[in-house]
């Protein structure tokens, strides 16, 4: 039987324990009983007011309202595509850096902010 070619860059098929990453039915399952999802109290948020809901926004200092002027001068930014590509990295640096969720996008913006700092 021939071998199937694997292309360069493309998503392994190792175990999810090495790779850290979750089977399609153990997310499947997540989704179903709630488990690492934020709960909201639907019931709770349709009863709320306006006025309770402007209330609330003020309040929260990561929310900031925007005007005529914010909208006349934004932008559309469309996000660049990714390339795929495969780095050798030591590991205890992997390791530091999949502690998190999104750890390559960090990698990413940790690149890009060392090419930007380039003269």
């Amino acid at each position: 039987m021939p071998r199937k070619r694997i292309q360069r860059g493309a998503p392994s098929r190792t175990s999810a324990p090495t790779t850290g990453k979750t089977s399609r039915i153990e997310r499947a399952r997540k989704k179903r009983t709630g488990k690492n999802r934020a709960t909201t109290d639907w019931n709770k948020l349709r009863r709320l007011t306006d006025a309770q809901i402007r209330k609330g926004i003020a309040a929260d200092p990561d929310a900031h309202p925007t005007d005529a002027a914010f909208w006349k001068a934004a932008t559309i930014v469309m996000p660049t595509p990714k390339t795929i590509v495969t780095m050798r990295l030591d590991a205890d640096l992997l390791r530091w850096f999949r502690q998190q969720r999104g750890y390559q996008t960090r990698i990413n913006a940790i690149l890009r902010a060392y090419m930007n700092a380039q003269p």
